[in-house]
């Protein structure tokens, strides 16, 4: 209803906008806009730019406490007990739509890379379960023809939803400060 009507939208489950590309073509018929936040991701404005050129690469690997990843539908499938790790696992390695399918409550920002960058196709993904950490880590890899740069960031875990990092609300509220104030900062 919201895009039919021509508003914003800003979905803040930004992987299954890579299983409803029609949004994008609805928004773009009738005049709505669809706002993908930050979240935790820093330095989207740079692969933005970069895909005006051409990227050649880019590759997220994400790491997070055992916690911050149960119940995830990739983890139950496959078996995968993430209980007693004492050690660091690599759970998933493939694309960014296929850890969006996989763990929808904890790559929202591989779908906002894939969206900013070459495609959730090309876009590649690992995720790690990391007894060793308390904080959800990410690093970007980017190789484009104007720049190559590296990422990095370890977010807070929400106390609330430990799948996902306080930074991604306080991404939310900003995104929707931009929408109204009179200076708005990066692209």
């Amino acid at each position: 209803p919201t895009l039919r009507a021509g508003r914003i939208f800003m979905p803040l489950s930004v992987g299954q906008l890579l299983e409803h590309g029609d949004l994008v073509a609805l928004a773009k018929q009738s005049g709505g806009r669809i706002l993908v936040p930050t979240g935790a991701l820093l330095g989207l404005d740079a692969v933005r730019a970069a895909a005006e050129g051409t990227i050649h690469k880019v590759t997220m690997t994400t790491r997070k406490p055992p916690a911050g990843l149960e119940g995830a539908p990739y983890l139950i499938a496959n078996k995968i007990d993430l209980k007693g790790l004492t050690a660091p696992l690599r759970v998933f390695a493939g694309t960014a739509r296929e850890g969006a399918r996989g763990f929808p409550a904890n790559v929202n920002v591989a779908a906002a890379l894939s969206l900013a960058g070459i495609g959730p196709d090309l876009t590649r993904l690992e995720i790690w379960a990391d007894p060793g950490i308390e904080r959800n880590m990410h690093r970007i890899e980017v190789e484009a023809d104007c720049a190559r740069f590296t990422l990095e960031i370890a977010g807070v875990p929400s106390t609330e939803n430990p799948r996902t990092g306080k930074i991604t609300a306080l991404s939310t509220i900003a995104a929707l400060r931009g929408l109204v104030s009179p200076l708005r900062v990066g692209t």
